[in-house]
């Protein structure tokens, strides 16, 4: 049986406009409580009482209240309050569901929000633009595409921001023929479409896409933001194109004129992780200002260039600034030390953190610890380490140590971390090629005959190594044993002479290496 309040919105179509007088009239003194309480947060903290207290309340007054609740992040209190606007015979508008229902996105709360879907439909505002929207952002973060299908299709007139919803929908469940159809048909696109889409393709790993849709969005001539270029520049990044990511820098700079930190932030990366660490210190040197996130990325980017000490070095600046570190700046540090075997400073900054503050370790801590272990050979610590955690080890840890045995041909316990992956993982092809690639540096040949007999048996075949170079502003991809490329015989003409050059350098020893074969046997 449907409640009174129900149907008294129902049937009130029209409000009475001597009723609306009074209530408009009350909902100014409110609404300016209401404005007044960022710099008040005492008074915006009495809302409920004022809400109870107030005889004459309008929709203005009201959505106003929860929006400000909302915009407070007290979602667990727009609900309630919403309610309390039906029992007091408030017709919500557009705006009331937009808020409220945008508030059960924030606390998860399907439930609550079909409830305001089906309150919305009722009232006949679901096809209204405004609360359409948040319908269909509802179910695309909550529920299932479909349902944010049919919630586009219910608004009438959908605009830039409808579309980009659904397109973001698309993005998170990784639909991206989906996605890129609807982009093209938008009706309209703005810097916030093309910056959903640049950063969707890259943040789920299709960056070649990305960079191309950051260029098409230029020959638009659209403009892109302080937004845009972290999502574009981080997607030239992961494909280390240095030359396309300095022609995007040189954009920033355009368009931008100084650019804010989160702009500059990604740059310190993208030149890291492109191995030029003199333009990332060059970068970070002349940013405005510098956060923990800048830190981190010039921290990491010196670890992981094999640049220890550097990386060390500018641990140490960042503590005399007063930058508290965070869980990214100790791996960054933990990296460091691996990459120099710098065991006792390893112990040390991770004791630190143990004893002073346990909630920044993470798993990956932990296992940067075993790779330090292992790498330096010290392989009883190594164990005892693991079998010191506080949680059961996963394969991370194991191929760690795993790791370290096929560096110092440590067999006995490299067999023993493989089964342990493999008990962990049946379908896992690169314990089987790690520990092959050991045993054929110690010469056991029978082993590693063992170990890909096994391979042969179990259908496992290794994923193809993938690597790629930049001419010309142009990223040519290969992968192992390609032969797609149109000039593939010039490539593996060269690949033959240099295996040959180097064969009669050193020794044709170097030919029964099984790195080759065990990736493909008819690799010429």
């Amino acid at each position: 049986m449907k409640s009174r309040a129900y149907q008294i919105l129902l049937s009130q179509t029209i409000f009475n406009p001597q009723r609306q007088t009074h209530a408009l009239a009350g909902s100014h003194r409110v609404v300016s409580n209401i404005v007044n309480s960022d710099r008040e947060p005492k008074s915006f903290s009495d809302a409920h009482q004022v809400f109870d207290e107030m005889s004459e309340w309008g929709v203005v007054s009201a959505t106003a209240t929860i929006s400000r609740l909302a915009r407070h992040q007290r979602h667990e209190e727009t609900i309630p309050l919403f309610s309390r606007m039906l029992v007091m015979n408030i017709r919500p508008n557009e705006f009331t569901f937009g808020t409220v229902i945008h508030s059960a996105i924030a606390r998860k709360d399907l439930h609550s929000g079909k409830q305001l879907h089906a309150c919305a439909l009722k009232m006949g505002l679901n096809s209204n633009v405004f609360a359409g929207c948040a319908i269909l952002d509802l179910y695309a973060k909550l529920s299932t595409l479909e349902e944010a299908q049919r919630a586009f299709e219910d608004t009438h007139e959908p605009n830039v921001v409808s579309y980009t919803a659904l397109v973001c929908g698309y993005l998170k469940k990784e639909r991206f023929n989906e996605a890129l159809g609807l982009f093209k048909v938008m009706p309209e696109r703005n810097v916030v479409s093309w910056n959903v889409m640049i950063g969707g393709f890259s943040q789920m790993g299709r960056n070649e896409e990305a960079v191309n849709l950051f260029i098409q969005m230029l020959r638009d001539g659209l403009l892109p933001n302080q937004s845009t270029f972290p999502c574009a520049i981080s997607a030239t990044a992961n494909i280390a194109a240095l030359g396309i990511g300095k022609s995007f820098h040189a954009c920033a700079i355009k368009f931008l004129g100084k650019y804010g930190v989160f702009v500059g932030n990604s740059l310190v990366s993208f030149y890291a992780k492109c191995g030029s660490m003199e333009d990332s210190l060059w970068v970070f040197d002349r940013l405005p200002e510098r956060n923990v996130v800048s830190w981190n990325a010039l921290i990491c980017g010196y670890a992981q260039n094999g640049r220890g000490k550097e990386a060390l070095d500018f641990f140490r600046k960042m503590e005399c600034t007063g930058i508290h570190p965070n869980s990214v700046t100790l791996l960054g540090v933990l990296l460091a030390c691996n990459h120099v075997g710098l065991v006792d400073e390893g112990y040390l900054y991770f004791n630190q953190a143990r004893l002073k503050e346990p909630s920044m370790l993470k798993a990956e801590h932990y296992a940067c610890m075993v790779d330090l272990l292992s790498r330096s050979g010290h392989f009883e610590e190594a164990e005892r380490f693991i079998c010191e955690l506080p949680f059961d080890p996963g394969i991370g840890f194991w191929k760690a140590l795993l790791g370290g045995c096929q560096i110092h041909l440590n067999m006995d316990l490299g067999e023993f971390a493989a089964r342990k992956i493999m008990a962990l993982d049946p379908g896992d092809v690169s314990s089987y090629v790690m520990l092959s690639n050991a045993h054929s540096a110690a010469g056991r040949w029978h082993s590693v005959s063992m170990i890909r007999h096994e391979m042969r048996v179990k259908g496992m075949k290794r994923v193809p190594g993938c690597s790629w170079i930049e001419i010309k502003s142009h990223v040519h991809v290969f992968v192992t044993a390609d032969r797609r490329r149109s000039n593939r015989d010039e490539i593996y003409m060269v690949l033959r002479f240099f295996l040959e050059h180097v064969a009669e350098i050193q020794s044709s020893e170097l030919l029964k290496e099984p790195y080759i074969q065990l990736y493909d046997d008819n690799f010429f």
